[in-house]
């Protein structure tokens, strides 16, 4: 039986699609059989592994309205063993649309519930807020991976986030578990780095991965080529960085590549 993860964080730019997309081909390298979600307007991740976003039809937005079947709206990717549900800036009305529905929370649940059985990892890359949108992929997930980039402003809303979880947890999804906070951005040079590793460490202890995702041009590069660190660039610092958290990953899930 497979396993949801979504990516969440409401502040923007901490490299939730960066995680997403390159954590997703890295378990497809690991040979592990992975879905990604993009559940962005943005449609970032879809793009960042090649997808021409204007050219999707079918993709989140029927999902979550329920007038496609899952069958219809995967799409394969040029990474081996990793398909993809793309995004379109259409979902942006999503939300308006759902507002009225009954258990509008439940709608991705709903529909990807039974995708456990044909895949390994299902992950989804959840919008920068805490709208309907990130509210049905905590609904949905079995856990949360949470980045944190090595800057000033890094705790600034995790509060929130945290917060905003424990809702979930005591009223729509009581098994959802933090899998982890994911430290990203991270540059040895700077001794603001260094303090922030410092003190997530010291305030969540084992709820932080060991991998730290160092700043790389080369990852900053990929998505404009619309592939993955791991096909861009297999020898750089950003691909060991993603292999080693999705073998951490496997490893705390008791599972081997």
């Amino acid at each position: 039986m497979g396993k949801i993860i979504a990516i969440a964080n409401q502040k923007g730019g901490v490299g939730k699609t960066t995680t997403t997309v390159n954590l997703a081909a890295s378990l497809g390298v690991l040979e592990k059989k992975v879905l990604l979600i993009d559940a962005d307007p943005q449609a970032n991740a879809t793009s960042g592994l090649g997808i021409d976003v204007d050219s999707v039809e079918l993709g989140t937005y029927q999902l979550l309205e329920h007038t496609k079947s899952t069958k219809e709206t995967i799409i394969s990717t040029d990474s081996p063993n990793l398909d993809l549900i793309p995004s379109h800036i259409d979902l942006v009305a999503i939300e308006i649309e759902l507002v009225d529905k009954d258990e509008r929370e439940y709608m991705l649940k709903k529909a990807i519930t039974h995708l456990k059985k044909e895949y390994d990892y299902i992950l989804i890359d959840c919008a920068p807020s805490l709208g309907l949108l990130t509210l049905n992929a905590l609904t949905a997930a079995d856990s949360v991976i949470i980045p944190i980039q090595c800057e000033y402003f890094a705790l600034e809303g995790l509060g929130k986030l945290l917060n905003t979880i424990k809702s979930v947890q005591k009223i729509h999804n009581p098994d959802l578990d933090i899998e982890g906070l994911l430290l990203t951005m991270f540059d040895s040079r700077l001794r603001l780095s260094n303090q922030v590793v410092e003190e997530v460490r010291k305030h969540f202890a084992d709820m932080v991965f060991d991998t730290i995702i160092q700043r790389n041009i080369r990852l900053s590069e990929a998505p404009s080529y619309g592939e993955s660190i791991i096909k861009y660039d297999a020898s750089s610092k950003g691909a060991t960085n993603y292999l080693n958290m999705a073998n951490e990953l496997l490893k705390k899930n008791k599972e081997t590549a």
